[in-house]
């Protein structure tokens, strides 16, 4: 939908300031006054952000209270109505998660010679990898990889953990290698060098892309590649819990069958996590950017088998999410739009914020724009300020349009030309900046369990930078996947259990109205088949 007249005032004024603002120079904020800002308007520092996990190996650390929910409620599965032996499967790699970090464990274990099995909630695919515009690796003639870890433990406020961060680093440009490998067409000039891109908190340009549709490209080249390899894919299986053996090792896990409810007992002797984040928690009742199967269980069932978590009280609002037109409410407005000269601008067409500050500052510029008043109200009530999108075209002339494409598509489908019309933005939750806490090679501390992508925390400390989120699903997916194949051949898995399982029931509160994992959001009432099969 085309902007409401009620919006033609605001609009004027962006309009006619925009030449005035094209001659200013906004200055980054300093070290103290990014820290003052940060903690008076970032949604992480608000008194009722987190509250401490009741038990199990992280009690009394902060947590984001919606995930804290989950942790402390009781199982979905009833341990006394589920039958473990024989298995159904019996794998020596099975892959939890169908996105970016799933498939390039599934393809690397795969290669090795493991028999690997992906399971994933909905299908292939389905992820918050397709929605990524861009992936940072040190690949430019003036960059290296120390330059990319320094502004990435910069970015992360200096709580990263360090050997996660060399991994990520060094690895960075042999994943653009194997990606072009396989098939993807990065964007390059005439000259046949990459087009790189930049991000807040980058003192280098280093984000390759494929238009506005990096992470699709990516997700459709790894899918060719499992089918052609004749790996099978379990699609609509989501797991409900992790399955441990007698002396504490993870041996597999429970699937579960979301048209039928019904339970599939996997055996495995190596066990990847990658299930992603938990946007659709919606923390503090912020929008998010994440796809729909985005509701935390992967930490939620590795808490529960015993894995350490970290950060877990971290949570990224990436700065501009949709907040018209409604139909796209919480939708990424792509952080290019920034690198490429977009404004962001108040309802008094002005500039209030250095627009490449790294994600949290800038997020927490736009919150405290809008509770000062100086915001943009929406028909539903709804605020937001402007992202001055024609500003790209007046500095490029046009020739920047191709590299958003897709976005640019997207508006139109609603009435709004971004290169004629500001964007009206607010900050959604986009990223879970901790998880399980894993080593080099994504193990966690339970043995045979590991973990890559999103699901995983300490790579990025409390902040990630832009494009670091795809390397970082490939890089430790890979790793991930090597490791498991090598583990599984040394391994034989002992008597399936669900013992942590009914430790944890015994501990769980009593009283909670929610079942975990979630599975699903709980947007309705929930469907009865995906409850009675599992507890009386």
């Amino acid at each position: 939908m085309a902007y409401l007249p009620g919006f033609h005032p605001a609009l004027s004024r962006v309009a006619a300031t925009r030449d005035h603002r094209m001659q200013e120079n906004m200055e980054p904020l300093d070290p103290e006054a990014k820290q003052a800002l940060l903690r008076q308007f970032h949604p992480d520092h608000r008194a009722d952000a987190s509250r401490p996990i009741p038990f199990g190996p992280n009690a009394g650390e902060p947590c984001a209270r919606e995930l804290v929910d989950l942790l402390a409620a009781s199982s979905r599965v009833d341990p006394a109505r589920v039958r473990l032996d024989p298995p159904d499967d019996d794998v020596d790699v099975l892959v939890i998660g169908g996105g970016g970090a799933g498939a390039a464990a599934a393809l690397v274990a795969a290669a090795q010679g493991a028999r690997v099995l992906p399971a994933t909630k909905l299908r292939l695919g389905d992820s918050n990898t397709i929605m990524a515009t861009g992936m940072a690796a040190a690949t430019g003639p003036d960059d290296s990889p120390a330059a990319h870890f320094l502004d990435t433990i910069g970015g992360g406020h200096f709580s990263n953990v360090p050997e996660l961060v060399e991994a990520m680093v060094l690895d960075g440009p042999s994943i653009i290698a194997w990606f072009e490998d396989l098939g993807v067409m990065f964007d390059r000039s005439a000259d046949g060098n990459f087009v790189l891109g930049t991000a807040g908190g980058y003192s280098r340009r280093r984000t390759h892309s494929c238009r506005d549709n990096t992470g699709l490209e990516m997700m459709r080249v790894l899918r060719d590649e499992l089918l052609t390899r004749h790996i099978p894919v379990l699609e609509f299986h989501p797991a409900v819990e992790l399955l441990l053996d007698e002396t504490g090792r993870c041996a597999g896990a429970l699937l579960q069958h979301l048209d039928t409810g019904h339970l599939r007992v996997v055996r495995a002797r190596a066990t990847v996590l990658a299930a992603g984040g938990m946007g659709r928690l919606h923390c503090h009742g912020f929008p998010t950017s994440n796809h729909y199967g985005a509701t935390g269980d992967g930490v939620v069932i590795g808490y529960r088998a015993g894995a350490l978590l970290l950060f877990m009280d971290s949570v990224q609002y990436h700065p501009t999410g949709v907040v018209w037109p409604e139909q796209m409410f919480g939708w990424l407005v792509t952080e290019r739009c920034r690198a490429l000269g977009a404004h962001l601008v108040n309802v008094e067409g002005r500039r209030f914020i250095y627009e490449r500050q790294t994600r949290d500052a800038v997020a927490a510029a736009i919150i405290g724009e809008c509770e000062r008043g100086l915001g943009v109200t929406t028909p539903s009530g709804a605020g937001g300020v402007w992202l001055d999108t024609p500003v790209i075209d007046r500095l490029s002339g046009g020739r920047d349009r191709p590299r958003l494409a897709a976005m640019s598509a997207r508006f139109r489908r609603f009435g709004i030309d971004i290169w004629q019309e500001p964007i009206l933005v607010y900050p959604t939750q986009h990223y879970q900046n901790g998880g399980l806490r894993i080593d080099v090679h994504g193990r966690t501390s339970v043995p045979g369990l590991y973990a890559a992508g999103e699901v995983a925390g300490g790579v990025h400390g409390r902040n990630r930078l832009g494009g670091n989120a795809l390397l970082d699903v490939f890089v430790f997916g890979r790793r991930a996947g090597a490791d498991a194949a090598r583990c599984a051949r040394d391994v034989a898995p002992g008597r399936l259990g669900l013992q942590h399982v009914i430790d944890h029931n015994r501990r769980a509160d009593p009283d909670a109205v929610v079942r975990s994992p979630l599975v699903l959001p709980r947007y309705a009432a929930p469907d009865p088949r995906l409850s009675e099969t599992f507890h009386a």
